[in-house]
């Protein structure tokens, strides 16, 4: 009786031990894989840093990938004089920036109206249209181009802007159309009976809803408007008013190259780039996962 009244011991038993499942294991060939892909990023950005902070003589002396010692920093401060970098990054921000919401603006406005009105011939023969558009070399029209431009008095940024803008619309359209297809159409019948006009339909139902797509058009119009060189070099008559990627070119010589402030120089403008990559990571991310859950 007094055993029974005495606190019996109990035995845990463990669970037994499962595995990880199999999309936890690490996969070692693919981690590798990955690591030798980044040298192909890191390896160029490392060389270019390494050359912007080198003095003349270092760059002509050991090898590309040898680090500087000492540091010259004083070749950022040269290049920024040299490029007149303010100047030539508000000119280049102006047509970065009115390229990038022009292609927003014009590319949504020309897919939602070809998607919403697909059983028009004029419309399905605009979307046609719009596509053989992309199969034109551009250097075939660059020229003719040009000299309408030039005769409208548009030798500036802005007419970099509109031929940006311009150009972009039959890829942009295209890949607004796709998406457009899949938002339903009950959403805008639904508004429409509340008195809503197309474009308050537009604006406040189908504008918001392709947030996914418009992070990816303006990144394709962002680096596109960047980086160009070739349209602003032939276009803008006022060196004054030149982007980034043309000033840089006064550092190559017919005879020779000043290779450290290039690069420095180079550093410069990739910078706001990668400023505006990690401020709009998240939203881009976001943007790509909203697209394939849709």
């Amino acid at each position: 009786m007094t055993a029974s009244l005495l606190p019996q011991r109990t035995t845990r038993t463990r669970a037994p031990r499962t595995s990880a499942p199999e999309g936890y294991k690490i996969n070692w060939w693919l981690t590798a894989l990955m690591l030798v892909a980044s040298l192909t990023v890191l390896l160029p950005l490392y060389f270019t840093l390494a050359m912007a902070l080198k003095s003349p003589d270092q760059v002509g002396t050991g090898t590309g990938l040898a680090w500087p010692n000492p540091m010259n920093w004083d070749n950022f401060a040269e290049a920024y004089v040299a490029t007149g970098f303010a100047r030539a990054f508000m000119s280049t921000a102006f047509v970065t920036v009115f390229s990038v919401l022009g292609a927003l603006a014009s590319s949504s406005l020309v897919a939602y109206a070809i998607a919403r009105n697909w059983n028009h011939r004029f419309f399905r023969g605009s979307f046609v249209y719009l596509l053989s558009a992309m199969f034109i070399p551009f250097p075939v029209i660059i020229l003719p181009l040009i000299k309408q431009t030039a005769i409208l008095g548009l030798d500036n940024p802005a007419g970099v802007v509109f031929l940006h803008v311009l150009g972009g619309i039959s890829f942009n359209t295209l890949l607004y159309i796709a998406f457009v297809r899949s938002i339903p159409v009950e959403l805008e019948e639904s508004a429409r009976m509340d008195g809503a006009t197309t474009w308050q339909v537009f604006r406040r139902i189908i504008f918001p809803l392709l947030a996914p797509m418009n992070a990816t058009v303006g990144i394709f119009a962002f680096l596109g408007s960047w980086n160009d060189f070739l349209l602003p070099q032939m276009m803008i008559a006022d060196p004054a008013l030149q982007t980034l990627p043309v000033v840089q070119m006064l550092f190559q010589g017919e005879f020779n190259t000043n290779y450290s402030l290039a690069f420095a120089s180079y550093l410069m403008a990739m910078a706001p780039t990668l400023v505006v990559y990690i401020l709009a990571q998240r939203w881009v991310l976001s943007g790509v996962m909203r697209g394939a859950v849709k």
